[in-house]
């Protein structure tokens, strides 16, 4: 999962992109699902940032990189989904947004560090929680379709900034 001070700081993103397209390009080859020109481009915007974006954010960022008219919602719905399906990609559900995933070979619950003031957003990778989450689910006769754990506060810059609002 996202190295928590990563997202924190600044680096080249770049690398990012070109690790989350390398790693998404042959998981679609082994599964044979096919990673077509708009899929890539979706994936690439939504790993544009370690903050995560609505689909119409989205299809304004497509018309805009095109030079052409604006994609179907459809269209664009269509492709977040094939992305979640393969793992790509998460959906953030309290801010109806998507962000990509680190580590789409392994299924897993996810748990998100959600930064109310810059949405900078952590993907954690805490095995334990998911799982404890899912055994006291079971204990009750509940049975679990998905797990999804969003943490809502400020990230270290946003609390740096807030002590010493003049730097």
């Amino acid at each position: 999962m996202t190295s928590t001070t990563q997202a924190y700081r600044a680096h080249n993103h770049q690398h990012c992109i070109e690790d989350a397209l390398v790693k998404a390009q042959a998981l679609c080859n082994r599964r044979g699902a096919r990673f077509t020109k708009l899929r890539e481009q979706v994936f690439k915007l939504v790993w544009h940032s370690h903050k995560p974006l609505g689909a119409y954010t989205i299809l304004e960022k497509l018309a805009e990189n095109s030079g052409h008219s604006r994609p179907a919602p459809p269209t664009v719905y269509r492709t977040l989904e094939f992305l979640q399906q393969q793992g790509l990609v998460h959906r953030i559900a309290s801010l109806n947004a998507f962000i990509g995933c680190d580590h789409p070979q392994h299924p897993h619950s996810c748990q998100f560090l959600i930064c109310h003031r810059c949405d900078t957003t952590v993907e954690l990778g805490n095995r334990t929680l998911p799982e404890s989450i899912l055994e006291e689910a079971e204990s009750t006769g509940f049975v679990t379709e998905s797990a999804l754990i969003e943490v809502i506060g400020l990230c270290p810059n946003c609390q740096h900034r807030e002590k010493y609002p003049c730097e």
